[in-house]
């Protein structure tokens, strides 16, 4: 086997972009689907038309912690022989042009809704879209414009992370020490229940980000006993604080049961097992453009199928009641689906490629004082 220290980039692996776009898919399906009526739909009962799809759906909010578990692979995989300042240029150009057009698109459609005398489903004002454009509305006591961009504050704190251990240098052993410190300092920070510790270790995702980083590491330099032995500390601690997000989701109608612990635990271990397959098993040779494809869409359908997605189903609810519930829904996710590809089209791909050389051009600037001082000496 190769030495850890010099093993070279693997190749794009294009089950991982499908398996994106179906966390995506599982969360949008609990957005329309399972989320507990009538938080989205008003008077229409999502039991009552589709009581199989809503019982299977409001486990879909596990489309998030399949997104954690996703973004340990990719993030360490793509901070592999970065430095600090790359690894921040990339995710900067990366993440924030798509978001900043979903938070455009939201406010335009809120001033909309208020021209044409309608309730809006989201309030804004100058201040809280200023805080939303951060992309850290909650930390700053604002409410999200975008209702599904607090992962993204998640998302940032663990690439804080990450960064550090750049800073530091990034090779096999200290991301297996990585590994094995975060997680026995999760399980500190839960028994003392430290606020700040919360922030910064996130005891309830640590396990998520965990797993991910240990599957690249296989992926990339081969299984080992060590990192199966870590994969599976990681799973046990994950499905033992899993009960805290099912917590989170306990809130029901009348009549129906909360989620399942059981059930939830039995999703996320299939979702580790999809992961494992495309990280080291057979779907790794998968090379299929349109999956390629697929996970292009997944960030800007992430982040418009809910704030915009919702009001277009209802929308299309109302101005054709013939055309049924599940229908409208149906026609909402197309069309998002649609937007999402302008969207990664016409502002992520240009502006990030944008974003990306000109900071890149901007972390390569000398330092001013060194800068005078060489050419005094010249």
């Amino acid at each position: 086997m190769p030495s850890p220290e010099t093993h070279e980039d693997p190749p794009r692996l294009a089950a991982i972009d499908g398996l994106r776009l179906l966390a995506a898919l599982m969360v949008a399906a609990y957005h329309f689907l399972g989320t507990p009526t009538p938080r989205f739909w008003g008077r229409v009962e999502l039991r009552s038309f589709a009581p199989f799809l809503h019982e299977i759906s409001r486990y879909g909010w596990l489309g998030v912690e399949f997104f954690f578990l996703i973004s340990g692979f990719v993030i360490c995989m793509s901070c592999w022989g970065r430095t600090p300042a790359q690894f921040t240029v990339s995710r900067i150009a990366r993440l924030f042009p798509a978001y900043w057009c979903a938070v455009v698109l939201v406010v335009l459609l809120v001033l909309v809704s208020r021209l044409g005398h309608r309730a809006a489903a989201t309030s804004i004002d100058p201040r809280t879209v200023l805080g939303n454009l951060t992309m850290a509305p909650g930390p700053l006591g604002l409410d999200p414009v975008d209702g599904v961009s607090w992962t993204l504050w998640v998302e940032a704190r663990f690439y804080l992370l990450m960064a550090v251990l750049l800073a530091f240098g990034l090779t096999y052993r200290r991301v297996v020490a990585c590994c094995g410190f975060w997680l026995l300092a999760s399980v500190v920070a839960l028994e003392l229940h430290a606020p700040l510790l919360d922030e910064l270790l996130l005891p309830r995702y640590s396990g998520l980000f965990v797993a991910g980083i240990l599957l690249q590491l296989m992926h990339r330099f081969g299984p080992s006993l060590l990192l199966w032995l870590l994969l599976g500390f990681a799973w046990c601690y994950q499905l033992t604080v899993l009960d805290l997000r099912v917590a989170d989701h306990a809130t029901v109608p009348p009549g129906e049961a909360r989620p399942s612990w059981a059930v939830c635990a039995v999703v996320l271990t299939l979702c580790l097992g999809l992961l494992a397959l495309a990280a080291t098993g057979p779907l790794t040779g998968v090379r299929r453009r349109w999956l390629v494809t697929a996970g292009a869409l997944t960030y800007p359908f992430y982040l418009v199928h809910q704030s915009l997605g919702i009001p277009l189903a209802k929308g299309l609810i109302q101005a054709f009641p013939a055309l049924g519930p599940l229908p409208s829904m149906a026609l909402s996710v197309v069309g998002m689906l649609g937007l999402s590809l302008l969207v990664h089209r016409l502002v992520e791909r240009p502006l990030g490629r944008r974003l990306r050389r000109r900071l890149a051009l901007d972390m390569r600037r000398p330092n001013p004082a060194a800068h005078m001082s060489l050419t005094r000496a010249r």
